[in-house]
């Protein structure tokens, strides 16, 4: 059996304080902006789906939930574009999420974002923007590190 690998947040403790440094700068700014915290979530939750994370898609799951998501909703979220579950604002929270996730062409990426800070507003959109950029290091990390599921066997 070979040795596991290390968990990242573990190895360099400094950086993962920074992170959750960012994170708490980030949080605030999207509060300032009024960006409901079930929105954040769900959008984190998307992210983690694209990504493959086992673990955020866990932790995600049950802060979308606790914020007041409802699970039907929850649910719908990898078919979201065709769901009646999303109001205009998730809708764009989801978009953001996704595009910055995937990277599209240029074009769409743009058209995309452009779409979405229509929808937010500056503020929300650049807080979204960030949490975005933000989530997708931290389902690096975790998938890098092989985080394990909370209560999985």
């Amino acid at each position: 059996m070979r040795d596991p690998l290390p968990f990242l947040d573990r190895s360099s403790p400094e950086a993962w304080s920074m992170l959750g440094e960012v994170q708490r700068t980030i949080a605030e700014a999207a509060r300032a902006a009024g960006v409901a915290e079930a929105a954040l979530e769900l959008m984190n939750l998307r992210i983690s789906q694209l990504n493959g994370c086992a673990f955020c898609v866990h932790l995600h799951h049950r802060r979308a939930v606790r914020e007041g998501a409802p699970e039907e909703q929850v649910a719908q979220l990898p078919v979201w574009r065709d769901s009646p579950w999303f109001d205009e604002t998730e809708r764009a929270a989801l978009l953001l999420g996704e595009t910055i996730t995937i990277l599209p062409d240029p074009m769409v990426r743009d058209r995309d974002l452009m779409a979405v800070r229509h929808v937010l507003g500056e503020d929300a959109f650049a807080a979204l923007e960030w949490s975005a950029v933000l989530m997708n290091t931290y389902n690096r990390l975790s998938v890098l590190s092989h985080h394990p599921v909370p209560g999985s066997r």
